[in-house]
This record gives structure tokens, C-alpha cells and sequence, in this order.
């Protein structure tokens, strides 16, 4: 791997490797074990475009249509909101928390709200798009691809990762109160970003 695939690589990383709601969502999944693969590879795949966006120079024009983002900012605002209620009712119907079998949700049901974390998300854009976009923006053609490569496949090592991974704590999560926590962990990091996008929108 170049030295450039390598640094786009660090970067997707370090503007994935973070506590927000996509990953917790692809966490959730990976302990109930219910559509990992379908939902990781949304996640990665949803990545990978967004960057190659962000590459071929659409950042410039995100960043110049403040309707876009506004549009993006209060309707993933909206959404978080609506799951981090959903969140907080798990928490608090214990018999519902289980890791998996009669309440297994549909993959319909699954990849739509993969596909909402990823793409109704403002920081999102910003974040791959613009950023992907303006460090690249002094490559030009092997080097920005590479750095394109680099950013994609970090995504991929992260989502599978996490999703596979998580199977790791199903025996912490064989008890009701393990799901409790980590559903008042969920909403409340859904409420958190919710909040931060109303009062701190995204310029």
C-alpha cells in the first residue's frame, strides 16, 4: 500500500473510529446478530461513495448550497430524535431486550435505518465529502485514487469489525440489564447529536 493509501486510510479512520450514532446502530446489530452483513456493507459501501464524491470535487459544491446542508441538518436532527425515543422505550421494557430470535427486526427495516444513519446525517458530508475532498484536492490522478482506496477500505475494516466483533460481548449481553445500559447509551447519544445539529448547525 502507498504511502497516499496510507494516509487516506488514517484519515477514514480517524473520522470513523468515533461514538455516533451510525456506529452505535452497527453495534446494536453485530450483538443481536441480525442482518451484520447487509448492514456493514450499506455502511461501508455508503463510505466509499460518499469519498470518491468528496474526491471528484462535489465538496465544493456542498459547501456552497447552504440549503443542502440545512435540509440534511434538520431532517437527520428529526430522525435521531425519533430513535433515540425508540432507544429509551427498550430500556425501559426489559422483557423486550433480548439478543436475538422472536423480536429479530426485518432486513427492510434494517437497511432503511442504516441507510438514514448514513446518508440523513449532515456531519456525514462534511466529513467525507468536504474534508475527503479538500485534503485531496492537492493529489492528482495514481495519488488520488490511492488516497480514494485508502479512505474506502478503512470504512470496510471498521464496520466489518465492529459488526463481527461485537458477537465478542455477547456474554455481557445475555443479561437484561447489559441491553438496558447500552439502549440508554444509544439514546442518549442520539439525543446528543440530535441536539448538537439544532443548536450548533452545520456552516
Amino acid at each position: 500500500m502507498s504511502s497516499t493509501a496510507i494516509s487516506g486510510f488514517l484519515l477514514g479512520l480517524g473520522l470513523i473510529v468515533a461514538i455516533g450514532a451510525q456506529n452505535a446502530f452497527v453495534l446494536r446489530q453485530g450483538l443481536l446478530r441480525e442482518h451484520v452483513f447487509a448492514v456493514t456493507t450499506l455502511c461501508a459501501v455508503s463510505d466509499a461513495v460518499l469519498i470518491a464524491a468528496g474526491v471528484l470535487g462535489l465538496g465544493t459544491l456542498i459547501r456552497q448550497t447552504p440549503a443542502l446542508i440545512a435540509l440534511a441538518t434538520w431532517g437527520g436532527a428529526a430522525f435521531l430524535l425519533v430513535y433515540a425515543a425508540l432507544a429509551l422505550r427498550r430500556a425501559l421494557s426489559p422483557h423486550k431486550l433480548q439478543a436475538r430470535g422472536e423480536g429479530a427486526g426485518s432486513l427492510k427495516a434494517a437497511l432503511v435505518t442504516a441507510f438514514l444513519f448514513t446518508w440523513a446525517n449532515p456531519h456525514v458530508y462534511l466529513d467525507t465529502v468536504v474534508l475527503f475532498g479538500g485534503v485531496s484536492a492537492r493529489l492528482a490522478g495514481a495519488d488520488r485514487t490511492a488516497f480514494w482506496v485508502g479512505g474506502a477500505l478503512a470504512s470496510v475494516v471498521w464496520f466489518y469489525g465492529l459488526g463481527y466483533g461485537a458477537r465478542l460481548l455477547a456474554p455481557v449481553f445475555a443479561k437484561p440489564f447489559a441491553w438496558r445500559v447500552l439502549d440508554l447509551a444509544i439514546a442518549a447519544i442520539m439525543a446528543t447529536i440530535a441536539a448538537s445539529l439544532i443548536l450548533n448547525p452545520p456552516q
